[in-house]
């Protein structure tokens, strides 16, 4: 199983930034893409983006391309969440999750993922 656990989240003015961390343990072979999701409060959980672990790739939706930015440390195993430009709408719980990309293909970043940090709350405030 991989083991994956967030920090860095926070309180931060709109317009700030933070970088959120998700650091991964176990058996991290098994997951070869590594997501961000977020679930605003009174709504569904909803993704955000995704990175290739060899770097072959990233995906962002288009509500945050261009303030966020996930990179990873290969040698720490640990996934990054670059979020600049906060507005208070980005306010949420920040989940990092994991998946094997089976498919090949140009939808590799879709859900569903497999494996699941406990996350971490962002609250941005206007």
């Amino acid at each position: 199983q991989v083991r994956l656990v967030e920090s860095g989240g926070g309180l931060v003015q709109a317009g700030g930034s933070l970088r959120l961390s998700c650091a991964a343990s176990g058996r991290t072979y098994m997951s070869d893409v590594m997501g961000w999701f977020r679930q605003p409060p009174g709504k569904q959980r909803e993704f955000v983006g995704a990175i290739k672990r060899n770097g072959g790739g990233s995906y962002y939706v288009d509500s945050v391309k261009g303030r966020f930015t996930i990179s990873r440390d290969r040698a720490a195993d640990t996934l990054y969440l670059q979020m600049d430009n906060l507005r208070p709408e980005d306010t949420a719980v920040y989940y990092c999750a994991g998946k094997m990309d089976f498919s090949g293909s140009s939808n590799w970043f879709r859900p569903p993922y497999d494996y699941w940090g406990q996350g971490t709350q962002v609250t941005v405030s206007s």
